[in-house]
């Protein structure tokens, strides 16, 4: 007799309480192995794929894709047979032979379903990755076989034998929850070169590759068939450009084939019908307001033009928004923080790095040494003279605490928002050691790679907004950190030198600070320091 289980969704560490699933990479019927990945889930940290500890026949989904599942809430239910780990015995005693083509008996008005075989003919060894509990740890399940609850199963008496069909056996055919199987490798989801001929071939169960989950949900909210978009990323990855020139060129159904020949002018019914597609992502003139077959636009008509002018759009703060979110309120409702800003002349910065650059690598050549490295490597030295914004504070104990370590977080904008990657151990890299990682971290935060490992932990941010071409800002402190330095766009701009006007690269420099860990007398030498090394880069050598 085999056993229905159920799997809910682990702690997937760091504190996160719940997950959206982006995607399923098995359907219902599909046999899964352990370990295999069976989900993939977007936290407020980076995207996971779920492996599953148990090996066996998918019998449902817990949840649709785009839905929020809670860390301990069902997942996926899978029929475990007897030689998969699940207790259970035949007839005379023993356990139940495995058949490859056995599917769950869905048996409306019963508690769990059941999955039995024929008793002899088709016996095959149990695979040893099937064998025992998964080996694929996560926090909140482990190698042991879970000590859950059995569920009850039907005698084989009512369940019924269910023999393997030799439509399925082949690939095609019906499965037993009655959706239609088109026998697809379901090893496609795994390898995206094999998606592209999976789609063109009709599978629409097979996940369209897409390069973040912030381009699949622009187009689901915008109706948007994500199979019919051609990708231009590697192996058709569709990017988020791919998606919105999709919605710039889509057309109402029925539109004429020649793109040069107007289409007749909508009228009654036809023409509320088309304003309600303009609302949905549309292209639509909102200016012709269609009317009846008289030529008079009608109140419904005028009524339907104008809400889709004026049509809302929510967005839902959950998952990296939703984090930000919560995050940035409680810095806000915790944090007294105060700010102090100053500019600087970058010009021998500027100067440095690029004799840096200009330099023969020693064994070869090295890759240049970014700006955002030179900064980095200015705040670890300036916060080894002031340790006091290299802090954070402990509410229940009343207590600042300096810590030992720089872990440098600094701001990347990603197509899942912004996100703060977090470079270990800061204050023992140099420059060029620097610029490798943070070109790591950002590549993986692009990707939607980051581990929330990666994600959490920094003592002090470095946000440069320069790059939006705006000069200053006031940023809210990533708590639960004491400060952070923001650093604006570099322009040429008239500069005094001596006693002489000339134009020179200047920058200007924020500091936003926990104003319970430090004066200002303290923000302002730090900010001061950064300056005095943005203004001459040669003062570092004296902490190298």
């Amino acid at each position: 007799m085999g056993e229905v289980r159920q799997f809910a969704l682990p702690d997937l560490g760091e504190g996160l309480t719940e997950a959206t699933i982006v995607r399923w990479l098995v359907a219902v019927g599909d046999t899964v192995r352990v370990d295999e990945p069976v989900v993939e889930v977007e936290t407020a940290k980076a995207l996971v794929e779920v492996p599953c500890p148990y090996a066996g026949v998918v019998t449902s989904h817990a949840a649709e894709e785009g839905a929020e599942v809670a860390v301990g809430a069902p997942l996926v239910t899978v029929a475990v047979g007897p030689e998969n780990g699940a207790p259970g015995s035949g007839p005379d005693g023993d356990a139940a032979p495995r058949t490859e083509d056995a599917t769950p008996d869905h048996t409306p008005g019963t508690a769990a379903e059941a999955v039995t075989g024929p008793a002899a003919g088709r016996t095959a060894p149990p695979d040893p990755e099937h064998v025992g509990g998964s080996g694929n740890v996560l926090v909140g399940y482990g190698t042991a076989p879970a000590p859950g609850r059995r569920r009850r199963v039907l005698p084989s008496s009512l369940a019924g034998p269910v023999s393997p069909s030799p439509a399925r056996a082949a690939g095609a055919g019906p499965r037993a929850d009655g959706t239609p199987h088109n026998g697809t490798d379901r090893s496609t989801r795994a390898h995206p070169d094999r998606r592209g001929a999976s789609r063109a071939n009709g599978d629409a169960r097979t996940p369209v590759p897409v390069i973040s989950p912030l381009v699949r949900r622009l187009a689901r909210e915008n109706s948007l068939d994500l199979s019919r978009v051609t990708g231009s990323g590697p192996d058709g990855l569709i990017l988020r450009a791919d998606v919105e020139r999709a919605l710039r060129t889509a057309v109402p159904e029925g539109a004429p084939a020649d793109p040069h020949s107007p289409p007749p002018a909508p009228t009654g019914t036809a023409a509320r019908e088309g304003t309600r597609s303009g609302a949905d992502g549309v292209r639509g003139d909102a200016r012709t307001v269609p009317g009846d077959a008289d030529g008079v636009p009608g109140a419904d008509d005028v009524r339907s033009a104008v809400g889709s002018v004026r049509h809302e759009r929510r967005i839902p703060l959950r998952g990296v928004r939703g984090t930000a979110a919560a995050r940035l309120s409680r810095s806000r409702s915790e944090i007294p923080d105060a700010s102090c800003w100053v500019d600087a002349d970058a010009t021998e910065l500027l100067a440095a790095r690029a004799r840096m650059n200009a330099a023969p690598g020693y064994g070869g050549q090295v890759p240049p040494v970014s700006l955002l490295a030179l900064l980095a490597r200015v705040c670890t030295a300036a916060l080894a003279r002031f340790p006091e914004l290299n802090a954070t504070v402990d509410t229940e104990a009343r207590e600042i605490v300096v810590l030992p370590e720089v872990h440098l977080g600094f701001a990347a904008q990603t197509d899942r928002g912004l996100v703060v990657p977090v470079v270990r151990d800061a204050h023992t890299m140099t420059a060029e050691e620097l610029t490798a990682e943070t070109a790591r971290l950002t590549e993986a935060a692009r990707a939607g790679r980051l581990s929330p490992a990666e994600l959490t932990g920094g003592t002090f941010t470095l946000n440069n907004y320069g790059v939006f071409g705006v000069d200053g800002s006031t940023p809210i402190i990533n708590h639960p950190e004491a400060a952070m330095l923001g650093v604006g766009r570099i322009a040429r701009k008239p500069w005094v030198v001596g006693d002489e006007l000339a134009v020179r690269s200047v920058v200007q420099l924020s500091l936003t600070f926990d104003h319970r860990v430090c004066d200002g007398g303290t923000a302002g030498g730090f900010l001061r320091h950064v300056a005095d090394c943005v203004e001459q880069p040669a003062r570092l050598l004296r902490t190298l």
